[in-house]
């Protein structure tokens, strides 16, 4: 049966969850679309989430990645389009490494674009009742790496895809933060399920407005 690797990542900040894992161990070892879903937690940290995901794509073999982080403050969940070749932390990651204007991989292509069918994910989602949106943007910090890595692998392997979707705060996340949106643990398991639902089954994506005008 081929696999999914569906990743999530530690806390980080002042944080003592991070809603993508919460999320994903949920999805652990459950069939969708005739594959089977694979979890795997990533450190929020530059250089061990690559050699974590490293070592997990040699091991799993999946035929669809697909990473999952937290983007506190989004109210919607975020579908991301691509993956620049940027390092820029903002703030320093959980090893205390903090890159600043550094390449995910020198020499590598400057941006990666998801090789998932972004915009048939969104309608499915839309679909379902679910606030959902394509990003132009997945920052500069470990999402991005992440995403990068993603796509960076499955250009190098035949039949592989790849993909990244941002995803609100938890609410007992928000409960601290006043006015800050969030989306409860069982909407997000759903739209994951959904989009990996859509993603496994559909190669060539639909052709649908979803940009920006800022």
């Amino acid at each position: 049966m081929p696999r999914i690797l569906l990743t999530g990542f530690t806390p980080f900040g002042n944080d003592v969850i991070n809603p993508s894992w919460e999320a994903v161990r949920l999805l652990h070892d459950q069939h969708i679309a005739d594959h089977r879903v694979v979890a795997h937690l990533l450190p929020t940290a530059f250089e061990d989430s690559r050699r974590e995901l490293e070592a997990a794509v040699r091991e799993i073999e999946p035929s669809i990645l697909l990473g999952v982080g937290q983007a506190g403050g989004r109210s919607r969940l975020s579908i991301e389009r691509v993956a620049i070749n940027v390092q820029d932390a903002r703030l320093p990651d959980n090893t205390g490494a903090q890159p600043i204007d550094e390449a995910v991989i020198p020499g590598g292509p400057a941006a990666y674009f998801s090789t998932l069918p972004i915009k048939a994910m969104l309608a499915a989602l839309q679909a379902d009742g679910l606030p959902v949106e394509i990003s132009n943007t997945a920052g500069t910090y470990v999402c991005n790496h992440v995403a990068y890595l993603m796509l960076h692998e499955a250009a190098k392997r035949k039949g592989m895809r790849a993909g990244f979707i941002h995803i609100p705060y938890l609410p007992e996340q928000a409960v601290r933060l006043p006015q800050a949106p969030s989306m409860a643990r069982d909407d997000v398991v759903r739209a994951l399920t959904v989009a990996l639902r859509i993603a496994a089954g559909q190669v060539v994506d639909d052709r649908l407005g979803a940009g920006t005008l800022d």
